[in-house]
């Protein structure tokens, strides 16, 4: 806490004992407050205060993946409906429901489904705070098999780290009460969607893979529950009473099945979207509302229409992981999914890498499983692999091996991993999880 207030107008903290034991530190007299001494003389009611529905509810910093991360303003009334109606909808919550939604509250999907959601909905949540591997690989089964949990909400992120762990730690627990199955934070690749419905939902759990956004305040794409449909890899269909489209580069509708484009939401819009930048409005015009014009939401995602009958919408992943090799457009997320088919590999991340001649190139950042270890014969079978699926194009002009940076809600620091293919300063890294990842990657890179 010294360290986190230097240089800033924090004039209090609030220190709550949570270990029972006695903290070996000096308390500032003058600063720091014991929560018991905070609030033994508050009343246990507080009476509301009555809110416009425009009013500021909170501002939520975005993870920065891409960039430096940019205040996104939420409001009162539409952000609660969207919450509420969601969380109902993607979840079918009922009265005996214990919900588990893993996220961080400190991210827009701990804010909307482990807190505001599930308490508009007076729904019964399960808060965990801890690693999902400490003491055991197996503590979220553990707690899943303790509590009866009924619907989980997690990201592929930590299924993959799961499946890296191995399935022993999962048979170990009875997981029979679970009955919805969620995930939220990137588009899942087949393989991981396979192993959490087999593995997780015992091949009986529908898995609702969400898209939305910190800026959109609550899922806007995703298969529901008892209507589905739900294949693997496809988030599913639009939120009911919303409208999305698919446009090209030069702002024309794309109709025609698994061509890729971008997302764009048109009027009427969901009622939790964003109302602005903090102090940003030049921001919040130029990233959300000015490359298609101003009555077009940019989502700087990408997106193809995977079925025109069924109506369901695939995400292929952000605008930024979208390379141009040798003239060709080609996805990170299809060279990644193709080196997730590899049994060694639990996990990985690609990038493009500037090229004198090809302009740019693959590369790949890739976590193994346990029980592999790098090495040249592997970083072959991989790029031979890519090369076999997609295509020479699509072959990776390099592999390293190593822990990607992430944030705490589980999302790959991309533009760190881009920073380093390109020889340029990392910055900012306050939002992640583990650091030292950097540093080691790093080192891989410059050789």
């Amino acid at each position: 806490a010294d360290e986190a207030v230097k240089g800033t107008k924090v004039e209090h903290v609030i220190v709550v004992k949570r270990l029972g034991e006695k903290i070996n530190t000096e308390m500032n007299k003058d600063r720091d407050i014991w929560w018991e001494d905070a609030v033994k003389d508050v009343e246990n009611y507080c009476e509301p205060e009555v809110m416009d529905s425009e009013d500021i509810l909170f501002i939520l910093y975005t993870s920065g993946t891409t960039g430096k991360p940019k205040g996104v303003i939420h409001e009162t009334g539409g952000y609660l409906t969207q919450a509420y109606w969601t969380t109902k909808w993607d979840f079918d919550l009922h009265d005996e429901d214990i919900f588990f939604c893993t996220a961080d509250v400190g991210w827009v999907t701990g804010h909307t489904y482990n807190c505001y959601g599930p308490f508009a909905l007076g729904a019964t949540i399960l808060i965990y705070e801890g690693a999902p591997d400490y003491p055991n690989p197996d503590r979220w089964w553990d707690i899943i098999e303790k509590y009866g949990v009924t619907v989980l909400y997690t990201a592929p992120t930590a299924i993959r780290m799961f499946i890296k762990f191995g399935d022993e730690w999962v048979e170990k627990h009875d997981l029979s009460t679970l009955r919805i199955l969620g995930t939220v934070g990137e588009p899942i690749d087949r393989d991981s969607w396979y192993w959490y419905f087999n593995k997780i939902g015992g091949g009986r759990c529908p898995i609702i893979d969400t898209w939305w956004q910190t800026e959109t305040g609550g899922t806007l794409i995703n298969s529901l529950p008892g209507i589905g449909p739900f294949i693997p890899g496809v988030a599913g269909r639009t939120l009911p009473g919303t409208k999305f489209a698919i446009y090209d580069e030069e702002g024309k509708e794309i109709t025609e099945e698994r061509y890729s484009g971008y997302l764009v939401h048109l009027a009427p819009f969901a009622p939790g979207m964003l109302r602005g930048v903090w102090k940003n409005p030049e921001k919040y015009k130029e990233t959300y509302w000015s490359k298609y014009g101003d009555r077009v939401y940019f989502t700087n995602d990408g997106s193809m229409m995977y079925d025109k009958e069924l109506k369901v919408i695939k995400i292929t992943g952000r605008v930024d992981d979208v390379m141009k090799v040798a003239g060709h457009r080609l996805s990170t997320t299809e060279v990644e999914g193709v080196l997730t088919e590899h049994e060694a590999v639990a996990e990985a991340a690609v990038v493009g890498a500037p090229h004198e001649i090809k302009g740019e190139v693959p590369v790949a950042f890739v976590v193994l499983k346990g029980g592999y270890k790098p090495s040249e014969e592997l970083k072959k079978e991989l790029i031979n692999l890519v090369r076999t699926k997609i295509g020479p194009t699509a072959k990776p002009e390099n592999i390293f091996f190593g822990e990607l940076p992430k944030t705490r809600s589980g999302k790959i620091m991309r533009r760190i991993l881009r920073s380093l293919v390109h020889g340029e300063p990392v910055g900012d890294t306050t939002t992640l999880l583990n650091p030292e990842s950097v540093t080691e990657l790093e080192k891989q890179v410059k050789g």
